[in-house]
């Protein structure tokens, strides 16, 4: 076991300290991955021979001094690969690290239903559960030419694999400082979807503001979403193209949560991330000749130059997408 994945257990306002909590696990290996907003994958192999300790014993430093330095405690999962370490981290709990080992993985996958694996979404886990391959266990099983007429060539083989047990994946270092996030936490676990889309409207409009008061523009968005029982789902969408426009922001917001299918789901948070930045004089905009569209851009360059004169609070969040 080399990989781990950490989860730091944040307050609802707290992703400011997730740069420091990374800088923590630089302390040990340079091969950090942060998976925002609140996570972040860190390759022990040259740690593991340098302190003289395996993965499992370094997890319980780094939670130590996670507590002691922030005040945060962590769910940690160590596996070969990061789609182990992952998926090991959704079993542990605070104080403990859940440990897979090579040996193990298979007898770990078997019983997981086909949706707990990274990276398959819910129209393949429908897909695949409409023909009772419900559980890794039965996918591993699968004759790999059904699998490919299920979901194709490249994905099926993949699959397969992964549900197997084969992790290939590998830690990429990363950048924090390379997104933007913003989060709205509910005061109670809600149930309201529209609460849920009136959330989503303030935290692109922020978003968008953010980006643009930075001259930056975003070629990606994520979207995660925090449940009652402190569990989550994240899925990131590429956008058309890349923008800090607010509209464009929102519409892709609402088209992942839409995507999502939540029925009644208790929802603690949302957060949004703009990922991808880049200049904004090197970005393209693609011109629709849609008056409302560009009444809208009007309108932001407007409320843009108010909030820098008047602060960020002097537009009220989402009254420019409304």
């Amino acid at each position: 076991m080399t990989i781990l994945c950490v989860r730091f257990q944040l307050p609802p306002t707290g992703e400011a300290a997730l740069p420091g909590l990374l800088g923590l696990l630089e302390e040990f290996t340079p091969v950090v991955e942060a998976l925002p907003p609140d996570a972040a994958l860190a390759d022990l192999r040259g740690a593991e021979r340098y302190f003289g300790r395996d993965a499992v014993e370094l997890a319980s430093v780094i939670r130590v001094r996670a507590l002691a330095l922030y005040g945060v405690d962590c769910v940690i999962g160590a596996g070969p690969g990061r789609m182990l370490a992952r998926m090991a981290m959704t079993d542990a709990r605070p104080g403990l690290t859940r440990a897979v080992t090579e040996e193990e993985s298979v007898d770990f996958l078997a019983e997981k239903p086909v949706g707990a694996l990274p990276g398959v979404g819910t129209a393949t886990a429908r897909t695949l559960c409409e023909y009772g391959l419900d559980t890794l266990g039965r996918v591993a099983a699968a004759p790999l030419s059904t699998l490919q007429r299920l979901v194709g060539a490249r994905v099926g083989r993949e699959l397969r694999e992964k549900a197997g047990g084969v992790d290939r994946g590998r830690v990429v270092p990363n950048a924090i400082s390379r997104s933007l996030a913003t989060e709205r936490p509910f005061t109670r676990d809600e149930l309201d979807a529209d609460r849920h889309r009136r959330a989503l409207l303030s935290a692109a409009d922020e978003l968008g503001a953010r980006l643009r008061a930075l001259d930056k523009v975003c070629g990606a968005l994520a979207l995660t979403v925090r449940y009652a029982d402190r569990s989550s789902t994240t899925r990131t969408r590429t956008l058309k193209e890349p923008t800090a426009h607010s509209a464009a922001l929102t519409r892709t917001a609402y088209g992942m949560y839409e995507a999502l299918g939540l029925q009644r789901a208790r929802v603690r948070s949302l957060s949004l991330r703009a990922e991808s930045l880049g200049p904004a004089e090197q970005a393209s905009h693609q011109l629709t000749f849609d008056p409302a569209d560009e009444k809208l851009r009007r309108v932001e360059e407007v409320a843009d130059r108010v909030r820098a004169r008047f602060g960020p609070h002097a537009v009220m969040p989402g009254a420019l997408a409304a």
